[in-house]
């Protein structure tokens, strides 16, 4: 059984197919398929069942893909170990941020990584933060922003701690208030992200600590759909600060929330107990020293 046999699986798995995955795995489909027969061969079990609608595992099958993507992981690192020794100048950041609020604050600090370190190659996965700390677990990314709380088996590096605030139309009957009310939620409805946003979780919270319920309406991962929602009277929003303060917001009104205990608290995360690479460190160096504080 050797890694790239191991590796040949988790495309197959990931892309749902060998004709998808051979692109991907940089290897022709026939090739695969063999690959495939000899790693069952060898371990005695089928590992796939093949069907009209793609591949998916079997029960032996998950077992060999849990420990695969560790045991690729555990190799990626090996070898991003060794490039510290040449100064990086080759090695690879797998690095997972959430669709909220990356453009404002990570884009910037992505390419002063770049020009810092223009060997280094950044693999980039943009999902909602739970998704990105499944990712972190599984090995398939080394470091992700995520939000407070971080799951289990996480570390974490503080970003920013930013205040929310409720969007809504100019004609609302709310709009003139100084601050907004979480109780106020049960006159209108709540726009709220795609699953997989970890902010989605905080605001049910939220509300439910002040005693609402929210009637949950359009979902979307998109900040500017969502305004546009918010200002054609689809419902209220609520964003962090930081992803409204340079955005247009004709028709409008941002108030900041009278509750304190609703805060968009970013972070940096790794999975507990691993060596980071030195270019993970180099990122998360980066970030400390340059990315706005509470």
């Amino acid at each position: 059984m050797d890694l790239r046999s191991l590796r040949y699986l988790v495309e197959v798995v990931r892309h749902g197919g060998f004709a998808r995955a051979a692109g991907h795995a940089h290897a022709s489909q026939p090739t695969l398929s063999k690959s495939m027969a000899q790693l069952e061969d060898e371990l005695g079990t089928r590992l796939l069942e093949r069907g009209r609608g793609g591949v998916r595992l079997t029960a032996a099958g998950e077992v060999v893909h849990r420990h695969a993507l560790a045991m690729l992981a555990e190799s990626a690192r090996l070898h991003e170990e060794l490039d510290a020794l040449r100064g990086l100048k080759r090695g690879e950041l797998r690095l997972g941020l959430p669709q909220l609020g990356s453009s404002v604050l990570f884009a910037p600090l992505l390419a002063r990584y770049r020009q810092q370190h223009p060997h280094i190659d950044i693999h980039l996965r943009e999902q909602g933060s739970r998704r990105l700390e499944q990712a972190v677990l599984a090995g398939e990314l080394e470091v992700a922003a995520t939000l407070l709380p971080v799951g289990e088996g996480l570390d974490h590096q503080s970003v920013c701690n930013e205040p929310m605030y409720a969007l809504l139309p100019r004609t609302h009957s709310r709009a003139q208030a100084k601050r907004f009310r979480l109780a106020w939620l049960r006159e209108t409805p709540l726009i709220l992200f795609e699953e997989g946003f970890a902010l989605n979780r905080l605001i049910r919270e939220a509300c439910a600590r002040h005693g609402v319920v929210p009637r949950e309406t359009v979902r979307s991962a998109q900040v500017d759909f969502i305004l546009a929602l918010v200002a054609a009277g689809a419902g209220i929003a609520l964003l962090p600060r930081l992803t409204i303060k340079e955005r247009s917001l004709s028709g409008l009104v941002a108030l900041p929330l009278a509750a304190s205990d609703l805060r968009w608290k970013l972070v940096l995360a790794w999975r507990q107990g691993t060596t980071l690479s030195p270019a993970a460190r180099a990122w998360l160096d980066l970030v400390a020293g340059v990315a706005p504080r509470p």
